[in-house]
C-alpha cells in the first residue's frame, strides 16, 4: 500500500501513560493529553498517524494510533469522557501527573488540559519497537512530523508498514476504501464522541443555546443499545435536562431540524410550560453537512421513542 498521502507525528511520550494503557484490553479510543494546553494542534489532520516515542534513553517508538480531534477541556470533563483511556486510574491521579509536569502546586480545582483524541491505537510487541529516526533531537519536548514523501519519512514508513498491517489491517483497508478521514469518523469511541459532538456545535446546546459547559452533554439520536453509532450524525449537543427529556421521548427534533416538544410532558408531570418554548422552533446546526444530524436517524427517534400523545 502507498503512504504518497499520509504523515506521521511523532511524539514524545511519557512512559508510565504508555504502559499503563498497553496493559489495558480492547482499546478504541485513547486520549493523548497535554497538561499544559496550546492553542491548536495542527501538525497532522484527521485520519494520519500519530505515533508514541519513549524518553531517552528508551529512544523508541512503541506504538501510536490515528488522530481524530484536538480539544481544550477541564480535567474533569476530560476524565468523564475517557476514564483510565487517559492512561490513568483515577482524576486524583491525573492531576496529580499535571501537577508533576507542571512543576507546581499551584493548580486550579479543575486545570485545563488539551486532549489529542486517538481512534483504535495500537501497542507494539517490545521485539518489535522502532528506533526513532536520527533527525529526532534530544532536546525536542513535545513531538516532531514526518512526511511520507521524504527520503527520512520513507524509511520510517517502511518501518511501520508490516508492523501497522499486522496489528490494524481493517482500519488500512478502510482508509484504501473511504479514505483516512472517513475511517476515522466511522471509528469513534465514546470519548472520541463526545468531543467531537461538544466542538462541532461550538460548545453550546443546539436547542437551547446554553454555553455552560459542565451541563452540556453528547446525545446519540439512536442510542447505541438500539443500534445507534458513535457518529457525529448521530449526535446532538443538548443541555443536560434536555437530553434527558429528548431520551426518554418527550422532545425530538424532526428530519426538517424542528424541535417537537410532545404534550405528554404536561400530563405526566403537570407542568412543563418552561420546555413548551422550544416547541416548534430550528435547531442550531453545524456549518458542514456532513455533521448535521442525519434525516434518517431523527425520523427514527420521531417515529420510535417520541410519545407524540
Amino acid at each position: 500500500m502507498g503512504a504518497d498521502w499520509l504523515k506521521a507525528y511523532v511524539a514524545v511520550t511519557d512512559g508510565d501513560w504508555y504502559r499503563y494503557l498497553s496493559r489495558l484490553p480492547d482499546l478504541d479510543e485513547v486520549n493523548f493529553w497535554q497538561p499544559s494546553p496550546s492553542g491548536a494542534f495542527r501538525a497532522v489532520q484527521p485520519g494520519e498517524l500519530f505515533l508514541f516515542k519513549l524518553h531517552h534513553p528508551e529512544n523508541y517508538i512503541v506504538g501510536g494510533g490515528f488522530f481524530a480531534d484536538y480539544s481544550v477541556l477541564p480535567a474533569s470533563l476530560t476524565w468523564e469522557s475517557f476514564g483510565e483511556k487517559n492512561g490513568a486510574s483515577s482524576l486524583e491521579d491525573m492531576k496529580l501527573r499535571i501537577r508533576k509536569y507542571r512543576r507546581s502546586s499551584d493548580l486550579t480545582e479543575d486545570p485545563d488540559v488539551g486532549c489529542i483524541v486517538l481512534v483504535q491505537p495500537f501497542f507494539f510487541d517490545r521485539r518489535d519497537w522502532i528506533s526513532a529516526p536520527l533527525s529526532f533531537a534530544k532536546n525536542i519536548v513535545r513531538g516532531k512530523t514526518y512526511d511520507f514523501e521524504s527520503l527520512e519519512g520513507r524509511a520510517l514508513w517502511r518501518d511501520l508498514e508490516a508492523r501497522l498491517l499486522a496489528v490494524r489491517q481493517d482500519e488500512w483497508q478502510e482508509v484504501a476504501a473511504l479514505g483516512a478521514f472517513a475511517m476515522v469518523r466511522r471509528r469513534l469511541g465514546q470519548g472520541a464522541f463526545r468531543v467531537l459532538v461538544t466542538d462541532t456545535y461550538r460548545r453550546q446546546c443546539a436547542i437551547s443555546g446554553e454555553k455552560v459547559l459542565p451541563v452540556l452533554q453528547a446525545a446519540h439520536i439512536q442510542p447505541v443499545a438500539s443500534g445507534g453509532l458513535h457518529r457525529i450524525e448521530n449526535g446532538l449537543l443538548l443541555r443536560s435536562d434536555i437530553h434527558t427529556l429528548f431520551d426518554r421521548g418527550y422532545v425530538t427534533v424532526t428530519p426538517r431540524y424542528e424541535v417537537r416538544v410532545s404534550n405528554r410532558l404536561k400530563k405526566d408531570f403537570a407542568d412543563g410550560e418552561y420546555y413548551g418554548q422550544f416547541d416548534g422552533q430550528g435547531i442550531w446546526l453545524p456549518t458542514a453537512e456532513q455533521e448535521r444530524p442525519d434525516a434518517q436517524l431523527l425520523e427514527w427517534h420521531s417515529d420510535t421513542v417520541f410519545r407524540a400523545s
